[in-house]
């Protein structure tokens, strides 16, 4: 008989409901680009992106 992770077995809420945003900004100082991650709803995405 074949085991079942116990991670499989939890039912785990929202996780289609979110997406992961990666922004980037130029740093002033370096003039390198610094990467930013984000996990927000995905109702909340566009007020994310605005602000």
């Amino acid at each position: 008989m074949a085991k079942v992770s116990k991670n499989s077995r939890i039912k785990r809420g929202g996780g289609k409901d979110h997406v992961k945003i990666v922004l980037s900004e130029k740093d002033p100082k370096t003039g390198a680009y610094v990467f930013k991650e984000m996990i927000v709803h995905k109702d909340k995405l566009k007020e994310t992106l605005k602000g």
